[in-house]
């Protein structure tokens, strides 16, 4: 029977699969899994059943150690028993797995594999946290895309109650833990069906049970511990066997292939990766091109990685392969190579097969994007006679000199036919919102393929948001960030302003969206000299729309990402448009139906608007050869500020650190910045900043109070400070009692955020909301009063 089809995440396929075979859920919320958790949590209070017939019972705990315990606990009591987790989270969890495992309790973390912190914070994905847990004794399986973590999670619940060990079932974390595709999913009979109720009944009667008292966790001393701890190895031994029994079955209800390893390209390649995770993908379309253009290139896709397997990679290694990379997602410094080349390596020299050339990669720490360029480089290096023996890929590393030079411009190897489209959003302006939603109408609607993923900078709300969404007639496998977009869409008009490098990524003759409130001549002024020649070079169909105004029309405030959703529907032509229109009007009913007919109106208004509100440019001639764009003034200040801010968190800020090389982090190994970088940011995101009126201020300074970044401030200023400020600076005279000062309330409308909490305390409307072009005037005046005007003694109380 076919299996239904629906858009969602990779989290969300492994809590479907982990509630089938659930009694007890111990959870605490870590990203990137909370959203595991989450679900398991909302299906159960909704009633739903798993496999056995019962509610899964979810208990919340105060910390991951605790969770751990808690799964050790009902492990032990003889509930099947799981949880989720990553990163920290995970490691906080080891003693307790040294004993689950020993103790030979079936259960599963579903972990999103994800960066433990060294000299920072990365909240994003690599597999350095589940190969810090090689010794637990935790067997572990690895998925590459949210169809996999479908298909194969149940091969990890399956194979801990036959063979007694339990498992961290891993993918990576954000790439395939948060990229949604239109994947098939299980229906639970068939996930009973093959469960081994007889190995579920007899770890229920192995439960701590006052009618069959046992002893647990006792204490051995040196002269039997070793060979007690031996005593497992048949356990292990045995359960390579026991999870290729249950691929088979899987294979069977599925017309699929998964094996403990699985190969992938020429039969005879003589050049071989191997990795796992989501890079798999992404070397499968490059094998596609390669071996296309008669290359001999292969890849092996590691599944089960503990217990390792060696004869069953043997069996998959081409006998023809004569150089063999392993990548590796993960670092250990001070290693002689990474986790996953030293099991390669001892299969290979334990098999004899030393005439093979063995080389170890390392890619993709903290998410960087592996894109196909990476991949090409690899096999590129396979051809020399002498391959780099360690090396990285995906950056520059001009210091160790260890980078493999990228092979650009790489070819496009995505699938014929998909269409690729790219947002730039503000984090928390409905964006991500917006386009998950388009995901799930094309998805639910059609007969195509989607794929969406959210990039997000580390300051979230407020932080620039990248969506990268992917439709097409085929399924589509590119797990990596898209550069060569049929359609692009500015959400912010300060990126434009800022040079941020969008247009960029347009394809010859694809459509270049912004949402601005610039007149053609305004645009001609804000736009970048670089940027204008991209887009009459290559033919972009240039487009604006002004959604801030035409949300405050409609009534909708700052809620602009309605109307950018239909106007992507328009432009992008994925779908009919009036069928999109239908559609987004039905999702926004389902929505907002509890609100009110009143807001659901104002939401059909804000579709029907963004349909008819787009405006195509005609470019200018002159954008053949434009002027150079207006040199920046220098930065002042502490010089070495100064110069982090320039060589590094300028590129940063503008989404451009994938081009800093290993050298520009070389004098703060150890994560040591100097302050002060934040007042050289100067983003402007906001379309609307306050705008200070002296007459009806009566000088409470609630505003700066509230202000969330200190962007609006007072000051008192003496004699000497008034005569050398800005001109248009404006004073009054301090309240309630005259003092040889006077007194401003200054704003930097490009650091404000443009939340509006000022407007909100505010006891007599002296601060007002206005476009932030019409305050330029005003960031000389805080940057003076900032740098020079000093604390005062006002003689207050």
């Amino acid at each position: 029977m076919p299996r239904a089809k629906q858009s969602m995440d990779g989290n969300t396929a492994a809590a479907h699969v982990a509630y089938a075979f659930t009694d007890v859920a111990a959870i605490y919320p870590i990203t990137p899994s909370s959203p595991m958790a989450d679900s398991i949590d909302q299906w159960s209070a909704a009633g739903q059943k798993n496999i056995f017939g019962n509610q899964v019972v979810v208990s919340e705990l105060q910390s991951e150690a605790g969770a751990a315990g808690a799964v050790h606990g009902s492990l032990a009591a003889g509930a099947l028993t799981n949880t989720f987790t990553a990163s920290q989270g995970l490691l906080l969890m080891i003693p307790n797995m040294y004993k689950i495992a020993a103790e030979q309790l079936p259960c599963v973390f579903d972990v999103s594999a994800r960066t433990v912190a060294t000299h920072a914070l990365n909240i994003f994905g690599d597999h350095s946290d589940v190969y810090a847990c090689r010794q637990t004794g935790f067997a572990m399986l690895c998925e590459t895309n949210p169809q996999e973590v479908m298909d194969l999670s149940p091969v990890a619940h399956l194979a801990a109650l036959e063979g007694k060990v339990p498992f961290i079932n891993f993918f990576d974390g954000f790439r395939t833990s948060h990229e949604i595709q239109k994947i098939e999913k299980w229906d639970y009979e068939d996930l009973k069906e093959m469960c081994p109720m007889e190995a579920v009944e007899e770890f229920r009667k192995h439960a701590l049970n006052p009618e069959r008292p046992t002893m647990r966790g006792s204490h051995e001393n040196g002269d039997i511990f070793f060979q007690h701890r031996e005593a497992c190895n048949t356990a292990y031994d045995e359960l390579p066997a026991v999870v290729e029994k249950y691929m088979g079955k899987i294979n069977e209800k599925l017309g699929t292939n998964y094996d403990l390893f699985n190969y992938y390209g020429d039969p005879e390649a003589d050049r071989v990766i191997i990795a796992m995770g989501s890079i798999n993908d992404v070397a499968e379309e490059v094998i596609d091109y390669l071996t296309a253009k008669g290359e001999k290139v292969g890849l092996v896709k590691v599944r089960l990685y503990r217990p390792w397997s060696s004869k069953h990679l043997l069996k998959v290694l081409p006998k023809t392969a004569k150089k063999v990379a392993v990548l590796d997602r993960t670092k250990e410094p001070g290693a002689l190579a990474d986790p996953l080349y030293l099991d390669v390596a001892t299969t290979l020299r334990e098999a004899g097969l030393n005439d093979i050339t063995l080389c170890g990669g390392r890619y993709g720490l903290g998410s960087k994007d592996t894109p196909p360029s990476s991949v090409f480089a690899v096999y590129t290096e396979l051809l020399k006679d002498e391959p780099k023996s360690r090396f990285t890929i995906g950056i520059v590393d001009d210091v160790t000199n260890l980078s493999l030079p990228e092979v650009k411009p790489a070819p496009n190897t995505s699938t014929p036919g998909t269409v690729e489209c790219k947002f730039w959003g503000l984090g928390g302006d409905g964006t991500v919102g917006a386009n998950k939603n388009s995901t799930k109408i094309i998805g639910d609607h059609t007969d195509k393929y989607i794929q969406a993923y959210f990039q997000y900078d580390s300051k979230k709300t407020g932080g620039i948001t990248i969506s990268h969404l992917r439709f097409g007639d085929k399924p589509i496998r590119s797990p990596y960030y898209i550069n060569q977009a049929d359609f692009v869409a500015c959400h912010n008009p300060s990126y434009v302003v800022n040079g941020y490098k969008m247009v960029q990524d347009v394809k010859p003759g694809g459509v270049f969206m912004i949402n601005c409130q610039w007149s053609d001549e305004e645009l001609d002024k804000h736009m970048p000299a670089e940027s204008k020649k991209y887009i009459a070079d290559n033919n972009i169909q240039l487009y604006t729309i002004n959604a801030i105004d035409k949300a405050i029309e409609i009534g909708m405030g700052k809620r602009t990402n309605t109307i950018l959703q239909s106007a992507f529907f328009k432009l992008a032509n994925i779908m009919p448009i009036e069928e999109a229109v239908d559609y987004m009007k039905a999702a926004a009913k389902k929505s907002y139906s509890k609100k009110g007919d009143a807001v659901v109106e104002m939401n059909y208004k804000a579709i029907d608007a963004g349909v008819g509100a787009t405006h195509k440019v005609e470019i200018p001639a002159s954008w053949s050869n434009p002027e150079a764009d207006a040199p920046r003034p220098e930065l002042s200040g502490r010089p070495a500020t100064v110069k982090m801010v320039k060589d590094i968190m300028e590129p940063v800020n503008k989404m451009d650190g994938d081009s800093l090389p290993v050298s520009a982090f070389v004098g703060n190994i150890d994560g040591q910045w100097e302050t002060g970088a934040s007042a050289y940011e100067k983003r402007g995101t906001a379309v609307t900043v306050p705008e200070w009126d002296a007459e009806k201020c009566i000088q409470c300074n609630q505003c700066a109070f509230v202000c969330s970044h200190a962007t609006i401030r007072p000051f008192l200023l003496n004699e000497e400070e008034v005569k050398a400020a800005p001109a248009q600076i404006k004073l009054a005279d301090v309240k309630p009692k005259a003092t040889e000062f006077k007194y401003t309330m200054s704003v930097s409308p490009l650091d404000c955020m443009g939340c509006g909490e000022c407007i909100t305390v505010c006891p007599t409307q002296a601060i007002k909301m206005v476009p932030q072009e019409s305050q330029a005037e005003q960031q000389p005046v805080f940057d003076y009063l900032v740098a020079n005007v000093s604390k005062k003694d006002s003689g207050f109380a």
